[in-house]
């Protein structure tokens, strides 16, 4: 045989053996399944490494890992007629590569259609107000829709996050200015607290002020009255124990003495420079003693001497009627006695109910 009909005999095997190789051999790698088909007919899924297939079969690889793709942003009317612009992530895993493949056409563009129109049905049934502080149950609610829809196709919606809200400018304005007026009203409610504790506090203060001051003045009265008490005594015990040394002196003196004594008396008298004098008893009775006293000799009956115990017989005992002389001991006691009551009626300013007008307010 001629050597060149053989070359290209072995020149035609080894082309074949390698197209054979090349179209039979399939690796699948770990986080893909391989759906296999020959002939038009599915012949199975293959599972991740290495596998021979017919020649010439098809081996599609799906992609099992989680992906994330985007929701393109839209504009949504909202229940309370506000037009916002809302956009979202999903995140997906096949879990049967079977039915994405044959159950639908692309898995992830019919995902991805299916969460715009879910997005744009929710948000429509919702106000604004709702869409900014409800986003963590507008996620669940469409994360459990997507889900259920995309079961068929053996896709499984893991989460859903919305991006972004975006009212209109309008709307953002309004927001804005609604946020504005809701911190003056705050602001005036506290600069108004804070008056109403500041006139309060200064209330009290001058109340506690007042007190002070009316108990001050009524201890002041109380001891200056306590006092003036004792000095009355005092001087009217002293009066009554000059009284009684007089008396006691007098006792025995005799019509001339006391005469002479009286004459002394009005002489120390005309001695002042007062033009008018006034003479306190009859003094008719005094010339009158005076010129017997000095002229004729009278007789003058002489008595005699009076003892303190004659005395004291008549009109009993000086310590029984005028009382005992305190000494300066006794004074001290006794006003330190009147001073321990005052203190008692002193007003308790550490009192419970007081140091509550003295507490700082909560919230300052």
């Amino acid at each position: 045989m001629d050597p060149w009909v053989i070359g290209g005999i072995v020149f035609l095997i080894v082309i074949l053996l390698v197209i054979f190789f090349s179209t039979a051999v399939r690796i699948v790698k770990p986080w893909e399944r391989g759906i296999y088909i020959f002939l038009g007919k599915h012949r199975g899924v293959l599972n991740p490494g290495f596998h021979i297939v017919y020649p010439f079969a098809q081996v599609y690889p799906i992609d099992m890992r989680t992906q994330t793709w985007d929701v393109p942003k839209q504009e949504v009317i909202t229940k309370d007629n506000s037009p916002t612009g809302v956009d979202a992530v999903i995140y997906i895993r096949v879990v049967d590569a079977y039915k994405a493949f044959y159950e639908v056409q692309d898995y992830k563009l019919a995902t991805i259609n299916l969460a715009r129109t879910t997005l744009r049905s929710v948000i429509g049934n919702m106000s604004l107000d709702e869409i900014l502080y409800n986003r963590e149950q507008i996620n669940a609610h469409l994360r459990d829709v997507l889900d259920e829809a995309t079961d068929q196709w053996g896709v499984k919606v893991e989460a859903v996050e919305i991006k972004e809200v975006d009212p209109s400018p309008k709307v953002k304005q309004a927001m804005e200015e609604q946020t504005s007026a809701e911190r003056e009203r705050r602001a005036a409610i506290l600069r108004a607290d804070g008056v109403k504790r500041s006139q309060i506090l200064e209330a009290e203060g001058k109340k506690q002020s007042a007190i002070l001051e009316a108990e001050g003045k009524r201890q002041a009265n109380i001891l200056e009255a306590e006092g003036l008490r004792i000095a009355t005594i005092l001087k009217a015990q002293g009066e009554a124990q000059r009284y009684r040394i007089i008396s006691l002196g007098s006792a025995t003196l005799t019509s001339k003495a006391l005469s002479v004594l009286s004459l002394d008396t009005l002489t120390r008298m005309a001695d002042g420079q007062a033009t008018k004098i006034i003479f306190p008893f009859e003094i008719t009775k005094l010339i009158e003693t005076t010129a017997n006293y000095l002229g004729v000799p009278v007789k003058e009956s002489v008595s005699e001497d009076t003892k303190y115990e004659d005395i004291e017989k008549i009109v009993g005992k000086a310590d029984d009627i005028l009382g005992p002389i305190p000494n300066y001991e006794d004074i001290e006691k006794e006003t330190k006695e009147a001073k321990e009551k005052i203190d008692e009626k002193k007003v308790d300013l550490t009192s419970t109910e007081e140091k509550k007008l003295f507490q700082k307010p909560s919230g300052l």
